[in-house]
């Protein structure tokens, strides 16, 4: 079963409030997906913690209904 972009974007909504996120669609399948999100909870945090924090709010949908996310995490801009 594919996963809807609206989902995962509410998915990480609900873990990093303040977050701003870009959902794409990249093969058309709802199982492959490019995201960016960007959150002032990531500042003073590794890359790869930053993506951990991400795949957390997910609640175990990657590797099951969410096949493939390319990832990119940033803090806000100053």
């Amino acid at each position: 079963m594919a996963m809807d972009a609206n989902e995962i974007e509410r998915l990480i909504k609900s873990a990093l409030p303040d977050s701003t996120v870009e959902i794409r669609d990249l093969a058309g399948d709802g199982d492959h997906y490019a995201a960016v999100v960007v959150s002032e909870a990531f500042r003073g945090k590794t890359r790869v913690q930053q993506h951990k924090m991400v795949y957390d709010a997910l609640q175990g949908q990657m590797g099951g209904d969410l096949h493939a996310l390319a990832l990119q995490t940033s803090v806000p801009e100053s």
